[in-house]
């Protein structure tokens, strides 16, 4: 739809009389305000809501009102970078070079004291509140249940490694036994024994259970900060300016809108 279609459907729509609209018929601010990936009718509908608003009498006031519509359509393109150069600033974030790893860091030492961090921000950033509570009630049951193995450890009785194997999850017990056959001689898990077992997991306990459990807590800080690293991109400031030149445009367009209706006016009789 062309801009001249754009305000022959307002004219045509509109509760005013067609001749009110004559000198809006060229179009000439409309034609060049709808880029050709936006909404021709979006656009549309905002004028006639405009020119519905204001009900312009005369060349000057339509050219104001429709000068009015160009300004709060632009205004919407500033928007767009900002949102744009946020998901922008998160895609690098996560996915570059640092791996978010910074990020995570800094969203947790205010509460564990540490800055190690190895949670995705792309899923602190994405997932619900009902999947973090599901993610986190699993780790949870993974944890007592390697808990419990390790009690049945420290208890040294005589059948506690079979009985240890048994209470751990099928998927720690598979990587056990990786570590086993990929291990070499002398290393941590060079021996089925309970002793080696033992070791074994007090050494990955923090990597398993006390820092992913930590992360999934306060996965909303770790939300928080990759969002607050990313508003404090430094290369939104010609897009404020342009958005700022915008604000002064809708206030002069209106102030001068305003000034024509007062003068058109009959004087007022002492």
């Amino acid at each position: 739809m062309s801009g001249t279609a754009i305000l022959a459907e307002v004219r045509a729509c509109g509760s005013y009389g067609a001749t009110r609209f004559n000198a809006m018929r060229h179009a000439v601010l409309s034609r060049y305000t709808v880029l050709p990936w936006e909404d021709e009718t979006e656009y549309g509908a905002l004028l006639s809501a405009l020119v519905g608003e204001h009900a312009p009498q005369g060349p000057t006031e339509e050219h104001l009102v429709e000068e009015l519509a160009g300004v709060i359509w632009r205004k919407r393109r500033p928007r767009l970078a900002e949102a744009a150069t946020y998901r922008e600033k998160l895609r690098h974030d996560v996915g570059g070079y640092r791996g978010g790893n910074d990020i995570v860091g800094a969203a947790l030492l205010p509460i564990t004291g540490s800055t190690e961090g190895k949670a995705t921000v792309g899923n602190a950033i994405s997932a619900t509140p009902g999947e973090t509570a599901r993610e986190l009630r699993d780790l949870k049951r993974d944890q007592v249940m390697t808990q419990r193995a390790l009690n049945i450890l420290e208890a040294a009785a005589p059948d506690a490694y079979e009985r240890s194997l048994a209470a751990l999850h099928e998927e720690t017990r598979d990587y056990w036994q990786e570590c086993l056959d990929d291990a070499p001689d002398g290393g941590l898990t060079s021996a089925a024994t309970a002793e080696a077992l033992k070791a074994w997991i007090e050494h990955h306990w923090r990597e398993w259970y006390e820092q992913p459990i930590a992360e999934l807590q306060y996965r909303g800080a770790i939300r928080d900060q990759a969002l607050g690293v990313a508003y404090a991109a430094q290369n939104l400031d010609l897009t404020v300016r342009y958005e700022v030149h915008l604000d002064r445009k809708l206030e002069r367009t209106l102030a001068m809108l305003f000034r024509l209706r007062e003068l058109r006016q009959p004087a007022t009789v002492a």
